[in-house]
């Protein structure tokens, strides 16, 4: 594609179509600013952001960072969405055009998986053929392979600093709304779970969840993000006091994983304190011991019966279509179970059946076994944050907006920064090695008088000009 649009023609038809595309977008701006404020000046953003796009193919994916954790939903009907669907959306588009190329061989790979999952689920998708479960497969691509590319996209072009850094912010942006909100619930005695309602509803595990990602970045704190210790120490600190006032036991879960993975797995490139280990094990303490005492109460309304409950009757349901399950998002359907399963492998065999569930387990193991194998100073972020998505998905829902395409996200952001540091120092080691043997021809040349200025004089040094000797 850019060796296309950096010909002649290439060039004139660009010109043409974002011509054709201006004067569209002016016109259609122009006839809803009277009746539509809000969306004339998304579109006016849109069009500023493809315009900036021209000069950094990364903008929109860069923009769209920080409104991955957006999860307030717009539109209505077949649009109801997030923002955070809508803005990976848009960014996906954006870097399927205009993402540096050649991918990794890391990236490249795990898109192969990525279209080995998605061929796998189309079997549910023919078997059951309805409207919501095409759009979920077209979802699920974007959830991952388009997340890929969207962090490629910023990672490679030199903003993998500045991504991470927006992200981490909108999620201090969420702690501190959750520790705001929990001290006033504390000041009234109420030390349950926090439930955000301000400016949007937000869920106590989606908040976990994001926090917990983001803890793992401020902890992990590789050394090209260009974060101090210090800042990522208070970072970390604010965003696990905010994720422990959620009372999510799937992202404490999540996170302890996590963190286990970063302390323990070798890093020559950051030395990691230890002590973290010891701090991990009472937090899955904490956890167990509410476990239990949810078992005692008893209590078959409570989360962990309702959970051995859906579990039940998800295998049930799933044996009636074994092979290719009862197709992607069948919960909406009428006379169907009415809940998305709990936990990403019995929802796979629900939705895609035996056949799903066999890619999705290949898509993650293969997954994990490539970024095992990168630099770790780039793949132990990219490995951590998978596992703990993984961890969580073992209690909680998996393919939802937001909590799936961060990971990979984050991923590609981690793959795109090694390519980027690997081509620099390729370059560097070029510009060297063509240093060092320009300077050695031009040693060899003294030293036999070959490419030496001065050489014919001194060679005829002592026979008199004009001699004809």
């Amino acid at each position: 594609m850019g060796a296309l649009l950096a010909t002649r023609l290439g060039r004139r038809f660009t010109w043409l179509v974002g011509t054709l595309l201006a004067v569209g977008l002016a016109l259609g701006i122009g006839h809803l600013v009277p009746g539509r404020p809000l969306i004339a000046i998304g579109a006016v953003g849109v069009v500023l952001a493809l315009g900036v796009t021209v000069a950094d193919p990364a903008t929109i994916p860069l923009i769209a960072m920080p409104v991955l954790l957006v999860v307030h939903r717009v539109g209505g009907g077949t649009l109801d969405l997030s923002l955070s669907d809508a803005a990976l959306g848009v960014a996906t588009i954006t870097a399927l055009f205009f993402a540096p190329r050649p991918f990794s061989p890391p990236l490249r790979n795990l898109l192969w998986l990525s279209g080995v999952y998605q061929f796998a689920t189309l079997f549910t998708v023919v078997a059951n053929p309805y409207v919501s479960g095409v759009i979920e497969w077209f979802h699920a691509w974007v959830l991952v392979a388009g997340a890929l590319i969207v962090g490629w996209t910023v990672g490679r072009s030199g903003h993998a600093r500045a991504g991470l850094t927006l992200f981490l912010l909108a999620a201090l942006g969420l702690a501190g709304l959750t520790i705001a909100q929990g001290a006033l619930q504390y000041a009234h005695g109420n030390f349950g779970a926090v439930f955000v309602s301000w400016p949007y509803g937000m869920h106590k595990n989606f908040l976990g969840t994001v926090l917990g990602f983001a803890a793992v970045i401020a902890y992990t704190r590789p050394l090209w993000m260009g974060w101090r210790k210090g800042w990522a120490l208070t970072a970390f600190t604010v965003l696990v006091a905010a994720l422990a006032m959620t009372q999510s036991r799937q992202a404490l879960v999540g996170l302890a994983v996590a963190l286990l993975v970063v302390a323990l797995r070798g890093d020559a490139h950051r030395r990691r304190s230890k002590l973290i280990v010891v701090l991990v094990i009472p937090a899955l303490v904490v956890v167990a011991t509410t476990v239990r005492d949810q078992i005692a109460t008893g209590n078959i309304h409570n989360s962990i019966f309702q959970r051995v409950t859906w579990f039940q009757e998800t295998v049930t349901y799933w044996r009636a279509s074994p092979w290719v399950g009862h197709g992607l998002r069948y919960w909406y359907r009428p006379g169907e179970p009415g809940f998305q399963p709990p936990n990403a492998e019995l929802e796979l065999l629900a939705t895609a059946g035996i056949i799903g569930l066999i890619a999705f387990l290949a898509l993650m193991i293969g997954a994990l076994g490539i970024l095992w194998g990168v630099d770790p100073a780039y793949g132990t972020l990219a490995v951590a944050i998978l596992l703990s998505r993984l961890a969580q998905a073992q209690l909680d829902l998996f393919w939802i907006s937001v909590q799936t395409p961060i990971p990979f996200v984050i991923i590609g952001v981690c793959l795109g920064a090694l390519a980027l540091a690997r081509d620099r120092a390729d370059a560097g080691a070029a510009t060297r090695a063509l240093a060092g043997a320009t300077g050695a021809d031009a040693t060899v040349a003294g030293a036999t008088g070959v490419g030496d200025v001065g050489a014919p004089a001194r060679a005829g040094r002592g026979a008199p000009v004009g001699s004809g000797s």
